[in-house]
């Protein structure tokens, strides 16, 4: 039996393992992809006290690496559910702990349009850092409006010929730093108050078409198309044991949800503000709660 099974290799639960390692428990992570979380998707970090600038990728790996340095346990499996008595259920293996920690974060929302999965990897992609390289003198559109779609924006601008950056609204929810930065680009093109109605090509994507909120029509010929509208969590396998709200964020007191020790960090959990900052703090928070709750344990 472990002390605590983390789900979830991103910031909040590598935090949370780092914490719990420190403390000499029996720590496992489920991770279903790789560790690193969403974050891994940023090209700069630069609103994390104390380090000034650094790329999602760097922060997720030396965080990875120092808790690696503890004794990690991670094993790469889909968590299906987790029943009543403690006992997480993946796709591979059955595992009992004392304490549970939910930190699966969320995913990357799609579109949902034809041909968008057709062309993941042809020209669709979730992630500038990830993928931008390949369209360096080529160009390509980002889809969104805020911090990430921005960021990703000037990324891209730094490889790409030409950058459209498309929003439904007037005006960006983005930080006004990254905005202003993008007005100083020639080959950035803003396009508001639209969105794709079509993915375009055969075997990869060749343009995409636009509406504008006066109905206008129009087709844009693009290499690539980076998707940044947000994220969705996935949750539903966790209902039995967690109240979920109608976006499918865990309801919780804090870290501590409706179940006597099983906890929820970061961004999967209903709050406020979702930020590399905010899920540090849920991991360090659930981590301590947890330590100080299995105490009362009776083996």
């Amino acid at each position: 039996m472990y002390d605590t099974i983390i789900i979830g290799a991103g910031p909040a639960g590598l935090t949370s393992a780092l914490y719990l390692l420190r403390a000499n428990k029996k720590v496992l992570v489920l991770e279903a992809k790789c560790y690193g979380g969403q974050i891994i998707n940023a090209s700069k970090i630069a609103n994390y006290p104390a380090i000034e600038s650094i790329s999602g990728f760097e922060f997720a790996d030396n965080l990875y690496n120092q808790v690696k340095k503890l004794g990690l346990k991670i094993n790469y499996e889909t968590v299906i559910r987790i029943s009543e008595d403690k006992t997480v259920i993946t796709n591979k293996n059955e595992y009992k702990a004392k304490t549970i920690i939910i930190a699966t974060g969320a995913s990357n929302r799609k579109l949902n349009i034809d041909k968008e999965e057709q062309f993941i990897g042809k020209g669709v992609s979730y992630c500038a850092t990830c993928d931008g390289n390949f369209y360096k003198d080529k160009i390509v559109a980002i889809n969104g409006g805020g911090n990430t779609a921005l960021l990703d924006a000037i990324y891209l601008s730094n490889l790409a010929k030409k950058v459209y950056l498309i929003h439904r609204r007037d005006e960006f929810r983005g930080e006004d730093i990254y905005l202003e930065e993008l007005k100083k680009l020639n080959n950035i093109e803003f396009v508001l108050n639209s969105h794709i109605i079509s993915l375009n090509g055969n075997d990869r994507l060749e343009s995409i078409t636009i509406k504008d909120n006066l109905e206008n029509i129009k087709n844009i010929n693009v290499d690539g198309l980076f998707i940044a509208i947000g994220q969705e969590p996935k949750n539903l396998i966790f209902s039995n044991i967690v109240d979920i709200d109608e976006n499918g964020y865990i309801k919780s007191d804090g870290v501590r949800t409706k179940t006597p020790l099983i906890y929820v960090a970061g961004d999967t959990r209903v709050k406020f503000l979702r930020q590399l900052t905010t899920a540090v703090a849920d991991g360090s928070i659930a981590a301590t709660t947890a330590l100080k709750e299995m105490k009362n344990i009776k083996e």
